[in-house]
C-alpha cells in the first residue's frame, strides 16, 4: 500500500517578507509605551530597550512561534502616571517574576486554568480588543491633524487589500508609508546625529524593601491582568492559530517568570507575553519565531546606538500609522469570539467580561471574578438565561 503523505511541518524559524511583515503586528502597543516609561522614570533607555529586544530573541527561539513579548501594561501605566524611579520598577519586576515562578511550580496556575471557562477567557480577549480600539482611534489616528487623518486612511487601505496576501505583506506597505512620511516631514538630522553611540545595560541588584514595595504598588496590580491576558488568552490564541503546538498555561507562565527574573537585573522593564500581540503578529503575517526575532533584532539597534535619543528619533514614525497596526490587532482578536457566538448564555458572558475589562478600574480582575461566577451560575441553572 501506498504510504500516505504526512502534513507539511511548519518551520520554527523563517526569514522572509511575511515573518518582516509580521514582526510589526505589535508595534503599536509596545512604541508607546516604551517612550512613556523612559521619559517618566530614570531608566537607563539603554537597558530598556536592550532587554526588550533580548526578550522578544529569547521568546522567538524558545517557542519557535511568534509569541510576543510587551511590558507590562498596569505596571507601565502606574509608573507613567506616578513617575515611579527604577529602583521599585526593578524591584516590581522581580516581585511578579516570582510570584508567576511559585503559580508554575506549584501547579496553581493549571488549577486556575481549569477553573476560568472559555467564554471568559474570550470575554478578556474583547475587553483588549476594545481597549486597542480606542486607543487607536482616539488618540493614535488623530495625532497629526487632517495630514495624519489623510496617513491612517491610507494605511487602512493598503491594510484592507493586502491583508492575508502572502506576496505583497500589507504590514511591510504600511511601514514603508510611515518611513517615508516621518522621513520627510519630521526627521531632524542633528537630533538623531546627536543620538548615535553605542550603549551596554549596566548590571543591577533590587534591594528587598525595594522588592517589597514594588510588589504592593506595582506587582499585584499587575497580576490579574496577566493571569486572564498574558497567561490564558494568549494560550487560547495559540490553540486557535497554532493548535498542532499545544503550548499549555505552564510552559507560558514559566517563560513569562523566567523573563522577570533576568529583567531588572540587567536594567530592563518587565515583560509578559501577550494574545493582542500574538493576534497582531499573526495578522499580518508572522507564523514562525523568526517574526518576534527580527523585532528584537530593531530593539537591539535602537539600544545599543540610539538609545541616549530614543524619544526623538522614534517621533519621526508617525503615530497615525501606530493606530492603524493597533486597529487591526484588535480586530483580529474579535474575529477569535466567533466560536462562541452561536451560545446565548456564552456570548453574554463574553459581552459581559469584555465590558468589565475595557470600563472598570481593575477592570481584569472584576471580570475575570465577575464573569467566572455567572458562567458557572447559568450553567447550574440559578440564572435562567438559556443555552
Amino acid at each position: 500500500m501506498p504510504e500516505t503523505a504526512s502534513p507539511p511541518v511548519r518551520p520554527r524559524l523563517r526569514f522572509d517578507r511575511n515573518e518582516l511583515a509580521g514582526a510589526f503586528g505589535d508595534l503599536g502597543t509596545d512604541l508607546p509605551l516604551l517612550i512613556g516609561i523612559i521619559a517618566a522614570s530614570d531608566v537607563d533607555a539603554a537597558g530598556v530597550l536592550i532587554m526588550f529586544g533580548l526578550m522578544q530573541v529569547f521568546s522567538g527561539l524558545w517557542y519557535g512561534l511568534p509569541m510576543p513579548v510587551q511590558p507590562l501594561k498596569a505596571f507601565a501605566a502606574l509608573v507613567i502616571a506616578q513617575k515611579l524611579p527604577g529602583r521599585l520598577i526593578f524591584g516590581g519586576g522581580l516581585a511578579i517574576g516570582v510570584s508567576m515562578l511559585l503559580l508554575t511550580v506549584t501547579g496553581l496556575i493549571d488549577a486556575l486554568a481549569r477553573l476560568v471557562p472559555k467564554p471568559v477567557v474570550r470575554g478578556i480577549q474583547l475587553g483588549l480588543a476594545l481597549q486597542l480600539s480606542t486607543l487607536a482611534l482616539k488618540e493614535y489616528v488623530p495625532a497629526d491633524g487632517l495630514g495624519g487623518y489623510a496617513l491612517a486612511a491610507a494605511a487602512f487601505l493598503i491594510t484592507v487589500v493586502l491583508l492575508g496576501n502572502r506576496r505583497v505583506p500589507a504590514a511591510l506597505l504600511v511601514i514603508a508609508l510611515g518611513v517615508a512620511y516621518g522621513l520627510t516631514f519630521k526627521l531632524d538630522l542633528a537630533t538623531a546625529q546627536r543620538a548615535l553611540g553605542l550603549h551596554l545595560p549596566a548590571p543591577r541588584v533590587p534591594a528587598w524593601p525595594d522588592v517589597l514595595a514594588g510588589a504592593v504598588l506595582l506587582a499585584l496590580p499587575q497580576i490579574p491582568l496577566s493571569l486572564g491576558n498574558s497567561i490564558l488568552a494568549t494560550r487560547q490564541v495559540l490553540h486557535d492559530h497554532f493548535p498542532e503546538r499545544r503550548i499549555t498555561v505552564r510552559q507560558i507562565s514559566f517563560t513569562y517568570a523566567l523573563m522577570n527574573l533576568v529583567n531588572p537585573l540587567l536594567g530592563g522593564f518587565p515583560v509578559c507575553h501577550g494574545s493582542g500581540g500574538l493576534a497582531g503578529h499573526y495578522a499580518f503575517g508572522a507564523r514562525t519565531g523568526g517574526s518576534v526575532l527580527l523585532y528584537g533584532g530593531l530593539f537591539l539597534v535602537l539600544g545599543l546606538f540610539f538609545s541616549q535619543g530614543f524619544q526623538q528619533v522614534v517621533q519621526i514614525f508617525p503615530l497615525p500609522v501606530l493606530g492603524v497596526l493597533l486597529l487591526f490587532e484588535a480586530l483580529t482578536l474579535a474575529v477569535l469570539l466567533r466560536d462562541v457566538a452561536d451560545s446565548r448564555a456564552s456570548l453574554l458572558v463574553v459581552v459581559l467580561v469584555g465590558l468589565l475589562c475595557w470600563g472598570l478600574p481593575y477592570g481584569y480582575l472584576v471580570g475575570l471574578t465577575v464573569g467566572t461566577a455567572v458562567y458557572y451560575a447559568m450553567q447550574r441553572g440559578w440564572v435562567g438565561l438559556g443555552k
